[in-house]
């Protein structure tokens, strides 16, 4: 199976070639929760040697807690975070998870928290107050 996704502008693009990620799950390391703006990032992780990126991308490598290197893959066009590639683990690559195709990323499963030591205190699974959309 392949499954398939891309940035926001649509000029990189990448595959993965597997039947499915070795793990899928919410990131909540301080770096992650930095490069995607957010709480935490969706990660898919995959066997890098299965996945394929096409297009114009940029790189830039931060320390992990291992002391290696971790590459931040993302567009040098619209700026969307892809994947960070560790060092320390180099069979895999972490995909960010909602640059997967709509009909990929509505099946995922999350099943893994990292980094839980950085989970702010506020999240949590649901919230009082959910909107389908923007609130006017």
């Amino acid at each position: 199976m392949v499954f398939k996704g891309h940035c926001l502008c649509g000029q990189v693009k990448y595959t993965v070639d597997m039947d499915a990620p070795l793990l899928t799950g919410y990131d909540h390391c301080d770096d992650c929760q930095r490069q995607s703006g957010s709480t935490y990032s969706l990660v898919v992780v995959c066997l890098k040697d299965k996945v394929t990126i096409t297009g114009p991308t940029k790189s830039w490598a931060g320390k992990g807690s291992s002391g290696n290197d971790v590459h931040r893959i993302f567009c040098s066009e619209c700026g969307s975070p892809i994947a960070h590639d560790p060092d320390a683990a180099p069979e895999i690559i972490a995909i960010k998870g909602g640059t997967l195709e709509s009909e990929y990323k509505k099946t995922l499963k999350p099943d893994t928290e990292i980094w839980t030591v950085g989970k702010l205190p506020f999240c949590q699974e649901h919230l009082a107050k959910p909107f389908t959309h923007m609130p006017e």
